[in-house]
């Protein structure tokens, strides 16, 4: 027990600082002195991730297009707000990605920036795939390639946070509850199925972090909760869906998040973030959406950061949308990181 809790403590002193030197700057200027490099100069550091450690100051991060493979997007929305990403979230599949992408993970480290991937369990697209139930994780049908992940994961040796099966009480992924044949329990079980298998390579280097959709439907949260012994992190994923979908109205940051923060609370007291969040330009003003999204951030710090979805997808939840919207999130992000 004492070596696996010095293991640990030493992994917490390789994190990279997550807040990083503010440049106010409008879209697509970009000082002649500037650069990615420049902005990692100055950065603030902070004590740890870990429970009983130290306070960790907020993390402002991106899930970005193109990451891990191609870092530009990420690079031109840390010009455009001034401002680094410390956590850098992207999506690979299990179907898709059979190697750990050390080489991408390592330039995106290089940035400064904490690699998070958001690893999927599934055929994309395929709700209903019996290769993909919750019962075949835990049974040891994907353990081969688990097995091969988590060598790959603990020989690159770095922090690597790993977002396993989010949004696992919605209906729109194969290990949703309800849905391919889970039952209540199930995602649980497979998801400590995966951490033991982790944990027997000794990948002590990787950050669990558990990641539920804002409240959904009846589904019970608790229900679907690992425990805090396989997981170190808790995050939400929620958007203002304004009328991009059918049925759906403008919401506010506070009207999002506010009830799932209170019954995730209930459930554990494991450090909480917001694990994705965007808000369309259509139906509302987004600019104000997010000036009011830091003000609500700074009323809560037991949120300990956010990743912005940075992406042009069922609408555009780019920060870059428009020149108001970045104008407002730059302002923002510069008062929240030195709150």
């Amino acid at each position: 027990m004492l070596v696996a809790v010095l293991k640990r403590v030493l992994w917490i002193c390789t994190l990279p600082p997550l807040i990083g030197t503010v440049v106010p700057m409008m879209p697509g200027v970009v000082p002649p002195a500037l650069s990615i490099a420049k902005m990692n100069q100055d950065s603030m550091q902070i004590d740890s991730q870990v429970p009983g450690i130290g306070k960790v100051r907020p993390v402002f991060g991106v899930a970005s297009p193109g990451a891990p493979n191609d870092l530009g997007a990420l690079n031109a929305l840390a010009l455009a707000v001034g401002s680094k990403p410390r956590l850098v979230t992207w999506y690979e599949h299990w179907g898709y990605d059979t190697n750990f992408p050390e080489t991408e993970v390592s330039a995106v480290a290089a940035t400064g920036a904490v690699p998070e991937i958001t690893w999927m369990p599934w055929q994309p697209l395929k709700v209903e795939d019996p290769a993909y139930t919750l019962d075949s994780i835990t049974q040891g049908a994907h353990d081969p390639y688990i097995n091969k992940r988590a060598r790959q994961v603990s020989a690159y040796g770095h922090p690597v946070v790993l977002r396993f099966a989010h949004e696992m009480n919605g209906d729109w992924y194969p290990w949703g509850v309800g849905v391919n044949g889970n039952d209540p329990g199930d995602f649980a079980a497979a998801w400590r199925h995966v951490h033991n298998v982790f944990s027997a390579t000794g990948a002590t280097n990787v950050t669990w972090k558990w990641s539920p959709n804002v409240l959904w439907e009846d589904m019970d949260l608790r229900s679907l909760y690992p425990g805090d012994r396989f997981v170190d992190q808790v995050a939400l994923d929620g958007y203002n869906w304004s009328t991009v979908k059918a049925g759906s109205s403008w919401q506010s940051f506070r009207e999002v998040f506010e009830k799932s923060v209170t019954v995730v609370r209930d459930i554990t007291h494991q450090p909480l973030f917001i694990g994705e969040v965007g808000c369309p330009e259509v139906g509302g003003d987004k600019a104000a959406w997010i000036s009011d999204m830091f003000e609500t951030l700074e009323r809560h710090p037991e949120i300990g950061g956010f990743t912005w979805f940075d992406y042009d997808k069922e609408t555009d939840w780019r920060v870059a949308s428009s020149r108001d919207s970045v104008a407002s999130f730059t302002t923002g992000l510069r008062k929240y990181r030195y709150r």
